[in-house]
């Protein structure tokens, strides 16, 4: 009965970690299921990257219509329904879900260097945006992790061009980044790392997750997620501000989101928003519960008002937040952080292509105006200076003539005059010679071309025969003596029989090449081709 049992289906997975490598997840490999609970998952992540803080990060997906949710640990990952239909194969992207407050404070080494990673990233990707100078102190500290201190014989100029920061990355910037990165001495990775972070966090849009909305009159809105409660956005501009303590209701029905906040004179106040659609409205309750139960959540009331915000929501959603908080993270007493002999491997960033800079533009075009120059003197003799010029026996005269003297001007003017005016006698004497050469063999060809009828080919044979006897020195070149004559010959022929019997006959040609026929027969008047199409 094995035969009738379903085939079971190979899951394959891929897994885009901070440093742009990948991990791969498959049945074979790891055994994941899609009956396989996405705490499974995480924790084979968790165990390659090697970090023990693990509740700051998970796992993202996209639907069809590019958005995004997190992988709950709690479900198996058939019951991710946008995921599903995605695959196979299937892309799991590996991030921070919740920012520290201060990333400085991160117990182990390789998490703040996965923190560092995340917020790099979210930089060059334009989430958080950040001005010119910190835009080039950051980079200058990721540079010092990437490479090290300045060395002068290592780093040539242009070499901060072989990696991005921003999205819109300008040779400005490169410059700055580069007088800044001499000037960091005795820094580790490690250091640099924390450095960055230390200046990554004072950001604006440090940590913020952004979930579009509409307001009033439907206008636009972005309601940011924080370590210290809901910021509302518009037009780039924050408008509003709700610390996660002051929050008393997190409430959605259908698409339409409720924030109850408690203000300073203890009154409540409920501020409404609509989502684009049913499941992102979802979706950003879900994620407001979970940041609320994780930063400002005491140890022994996390679970009681997880319970209570899932209470508030509507639709029979029962999404309660399974992991630590942040307190709990800091007072667990069960794993001892740091890990002695702890090894951080480090991967290199992405390179790109150098810029290619301005003095390096000149320096190629002077090597070239000086190498043309050079070619010049040597075709124009000039090989010494103006004064040994007429004394050195190491490079003689071109073309057996004394080196002109002055400047180039006057050389390649004296050397113009010279070819026009034909100042040597065995210069006039070729080109006279080669002169009446085409002047004969022109004249051959067009007597040759205009034969239309029997007595002018005898009247052209007689010609060349009176002119082969009186001159002597009148030799025709070997290839047109062994494919003209017998051509010739055999026409002569042709037309005899044609005067006398009447009927073509069937000559056959000389030994001559098959393309030089070919040519002559393209050559030929229309009166050869009606004779050629008669002998056909």
């Amino acid at each position: 009965m094995s035969c009738f049992c379903a085939t079971q289906e190979e899951f394959y997975c891929e897994v885009l970690l901070l440093d742009e490598t990948k991990l791969t997840l498959t049945t074979q490999q790891q055994g994941i299921k899609k009956s396989t609970k996405g705490s499974v998952v995480l924790d084979f992540v968790f165990n390659h990257v090697n970090l023990a803080e693990t509740d700051y990060f998970g796992l993202r997906y996209c639907d069809r219509s590019h958005q995004t949710y997190w992988l709950d640990p709690s479900k198996t990952l058939s019951e991710h329904k946008d995921l599903i239909t995605t695959g196979p194969p299937y892309t799991l992207y590996f991030g921070v879900k919740f920012y520290a407050e201060d990333p400085c404070k991160l117990k182990e080494e390789i998490t703040r260097y996965q923190f560092f990673l995340q917020v790099k990233q979210d930089i060059l990707q334009g989430r958080i945006p950040c001005p010119f100078d910190v835009s080039a102190q950051l980079a200058a500290l990721a540079i010092q992790s990437e490479l090290g201190e300045y060395d002068p014989y290592k780093h040539v100029p242009g070499y901060v061009s072989e990696y991005r920061f921003v999205p819109d990355q300008k040779e400005e910037l490169e410059d700055a980044i580069e007088r800044i990165h001499k000037t960091l001495t005795g820094q580790v990775p490690s250091e640099a790392e924390v450095n960055y972070l230390g200046i990554a966090k004072t950001l604006d849009m440090y940590g913020v997750d952004l979930h579009p909305v509409f307001g009033e009159n439907q206008s636009e809105y972005f309601l940011g997620l924080t370590p210290v409660g809901v910021v509302v956005y518009k037009n780039k501009t924050q408008v509003g501000k709700y610390f996660w303590p002051r929050i008393t209701k997190v409430h959605f029905k259908e698409s339409q989101f409720e924030l109850r906040v408690v203000g300073k004179d203890c009154t409540e106040t409920s501020f409404f928003f609509e989502a684009p659609n049913k499941t992102a409205c979802k979706h950003l309750w879900k994620c407001c519960v979970e940041h609320h139960t994780f930063f400002r959540m005491p140890e022994n009331d996390a679970n009681t008002l997880t319970r209570k915000l899932s209470k508030f929501g509507s639709l029979g959603s029962k999404h309660r937040y399974s992991g630590k908080t942040a307190i709990q993270m800091s007072r667990d007493p069960s794993i001892s952080l740091p890990r002695p002999d702890q090894h951080v491997v480090r991967t290199h960033s992405k390179t790109y292509p150098k810029r290619l800079l301005q003095t390096t533009g000149q320096l190629h075009l002077t090597v070239t105006y000086c190498t043309s120059r050079f070619f010049v003197f040597l075709r124009s003799g000039l090989y010494n200076t103006a004064n040994e010029r007429t004394k050195s026996p190491k490079f003689p005269a071109a073309r057996g003539r004394t080196p002109p003297v002055g400047s180039d001007n006057e050389v390649s003017q004296n050397r113009c005059r010279s070819r026009s005016r034909g100042n040597t006698s065995s210069g006039s004497e070729s080109e006279n010679s080669t002169r009446e050469h085409r002047k004969k063999r022109n004249r051959s060809r067009q007597e040759n071309e205009m034969v239309d009828s029997g007595p002018q080919w005898e009247a052209v044979l007689r010609r060349q025969k009176e002119r082969s006897q009186n001159d002597p020195n009148h030799r025709r070149s070997r290839h047109r003596s062994r494919s003209r004559s017998p051509d010739v010959q055999a026409k002569e022929q042709l037309w005899k029989h044609i005067q006398t019997q009447g009927d073509p006959i069937k000559i056959r040609h000389s030994h001559s090449p098959r393309s030089f026929r070919q040519y002559r027969r393209s050559q030929c008047s229309e009166g050869e081709r009606s004779v050629l199409s008669e002998v056909k």
